[in-house]
């Protein structure tokens, strides 16, 4: 069986060094590249089984990048970059990312987000139809055996972080999760950026579910605790 390949797209030549030793270190295929332009041509070549993908490139915005590739394939991206304010986050996540790493990073944390996302498309691949519960909440409903989410009726597109947030959550309908919890069950580790990265994902699942997302009806926030999904 072929191990992993990963796209590593970077401009800062120190960092996608860094990158690339980690990934050859743990035995991860990779390529890389410095532009959009190549990033593209990558991408449409080899078609990778994951993309890490810095947004700060010399030619092509990182979040165009993101819509180029959405429009033709569903390979997971893992968004690196030094913008770290929630609205930069919540632009690559609406985009179509699937996870926002912010910069400095760790290397055990990069590791930790590919670990998750291969586990992720490992989980997809070996147990379709094996889980065949419908969860119906409200005009909410998951059927977990097709990996689909429904909103009055119609299909919503979520990322995969967005969907294993939900699905977590209406797994433990009624109790509270606390943010730790929550961090190690979708990322397998509770680090600060998980924890951030987790109230932007929150915001961005609850634009997608609730009618008005100040006033939420599926998803309450416990401040300094976690969530918890309610009974609707």
């Amino acid at each position: 069986m072929n191990k992993p390949l990963v796209l590593a797209v970077e401009d800062d030549a120190a960092i996608r060094n860094l990158i690339s030793t980690t990934l050859e270190t743990h035995n991860y295929r990779h390529l890389t590249a410095a532009s959009g332009e190549s990033a593209i041509m990558e991408a449409v070549s080899h078609n990778p089984d994951v993309v890490l993908l810095d947004l700060g490139l010399p030619d092509i915005d990182g979040i165009e990048i993101i819509r180029k590739i959405r429009s033709w394939s569903n390979m997971p991206i893992i968004v690196i970059s030094a913008r770290s304010e929630e609205t930069d986050k919540i632009e690559a996540l609406d985009a179509g990312a699937d996870d926002y790493l912010t910069k400095p990073f760790s290397v055990e944390e990069l590791l930790a987000r590919l670990r998750v996302t291969f586990r992720r498309l490992n989980y997809s691949a070996n147990n379709t139809g094996n889980e065949s519960a419908v969860f119906e909440n409200g005009n909410l409903k998951i059927d977990y055996s097709a990996c689909c989410v429904y909103l009055d009726g119609k299909e919503l597109h979520l990322t995969p972080i967005e969907y294993k947030l939900l699905c977590l959550l209406s797994k433990n309908v009624g109790k509270v999760l606390t943010h730790s919890f929550i961090t190690r069950e979708v990322w397998g580790s509770s680090w600060e950026n998980d924890v951030a990265s987790l109230r932007v994902f929150m915001a961005t699942l609850r634009k997608k579910i609730e009618k008005d997302p100040s006033s939420p009806q599926y998803i309450q926030t416990h401040v300094g605790i976690g969530y918890r999904m309610l009974r609707v």
